[in-house]
């Protein structure tokens, strides 16, 4: 497959996280409060419209290509708070709910890698970036 077209996949897929994650949290802004407030986060409503905010619009400049390596990297550092706040050492007594937890974590490293490769490798020749680009 060409540079382009994995390019362009790599942005849809994690597009494909993100937007509809920060609209979710924007559009029930009360459940996504609720969620930081039982992890014990300072100002929850706070961090809950700023973190529903961010993943929105980062989501959505990745998806278009805009920003792409600047983006990916705030998404990769994202990733790895959001992972080790939200995840690490969470679940308890419950195994079953610990596992999950840790496979969560995994998962939001995993992302940061490709976050970080498509910094590296920047948006391609099919964005916003890229446009006039062969």
């Amino acid at each position: 497959m060409p540079r382009n077209a994995l390019l362009l996949l790599s942005r849809l897929l994690l597009a494909a996280l993100f937007v509809p994650s920060g609209f979710q949290a924007v559009s029930d802004i009360a459940g996504t409060t609720g969620y930081f407030a039982g992890l014990g986060l300072p100002l929850p409503t706070l961090a809950a419209w700023g973190t529903g905010l961010f993943e929105l619009i980062a989501g959505l400049l990745i998806l278009v290509g805009f920003q792409t390596r600047v983006t990916a990297l705030l998404l990769a550092a994202f990733c790895i708070v959001a992972g080790f706040i939200g995840h690490y050492g969470q679940g308890g007594d419950d195994a079953m709910l610990a596992f999950l937890h840790s496979q969560m974590l995994m998962k939001d490293i995993a992302i940061s890698g490709g976050s970080l490769a498509l910094a590296m490798a920047g948006a391609g020749a099919w964005s916003a970036d890229g446009r006039g680009s062969a």
